[in-house]
C-alpha cells in the first residue's frame, strides 16, 4: 500500500546546500517526493510542531535548531515509506547510523542531524497536514 509520511531537510542541510544529495537518497529507494517547499519555520511554529515533546529537557532546543534557518519541508510517498524512510535516515545519533544512511553520511551532530520523519501513520498524518494542504500533495 503506498503511504505518505512528512520529511524535512534541517537547516543544518540547506545552509550547507545538499538537499538535492539528500533527496537523492529517497528517490534511489523507489520514494516519490509529491509535495516539496522552502520554508522558514518562526519559533513559535516550531513550538506547535514539537509538542509531543514540550515535557522533554531538549524541546527548546528543539524548537531552536528546527527555526534557525529555512527548511525543505516535502511528503514521501511509497510502499511502507514510513519505515522505509526511518531506515533511510538512520539512528538519530549519526555515531549510532548505519553506513549509507543519510544520518551517517550528513549529519554533523545529534542536533544536527539533517533529516526528521515522521514515525507512525498517525504522525505522519499530522504531520502532512501541519505544513500541506492537499492541493499542494501531487501523487
Amino acid at each position: 500500500m503506498r503511504e505518505m509520511t512528512l520529511s524535512i531537510l534541517k537547516p543544518d542541510a540547506v545552509r550547507r546546500n545538499i538537499t538535492g544529495a539528500i533527496n537523492s537518497y529517497f528517490e534511489k529507494a523507489g520514494l516519490s517526493i509529491v509535495a516539496q517547499k522552502r520554508i522558514k519555520l518562526p519559533y513559535e511554529q516550531a513550538e506547535a510542531f514539537y509538542a509531543v515533546h514540550k515535557e522533554r529537557p531538549f524541546f527548546q532546543s528543539l524548537c531552536k535548531s528546527i527555526s534557525s534557518g529555512p527548511v525543505v519541508v516535502q511528503v514521501l510517498s511509497g510502499d511502507g515509506v514510513i519505515a522505509l524512510n526511518r531506515k533511510i535516515m538512520g539512528a538519530t545519533d549519526p555515531a549510532n547510523a548505519d553506513h549509507g544512511t543519510i544520518r551517517k553520511d550528513f549529519a554533523l551532530s545529534i542536533e544536527e542531524n539533517s533529516v526528521h520523519g515522521s514515525d507512525s501513520p498517525e504522525n505522519a498524518a499530522k504531520e502532512i497536514q501541519f505544513f500541506f494542504s492537499e492541493i499542494e500533495i501531487i501523487p
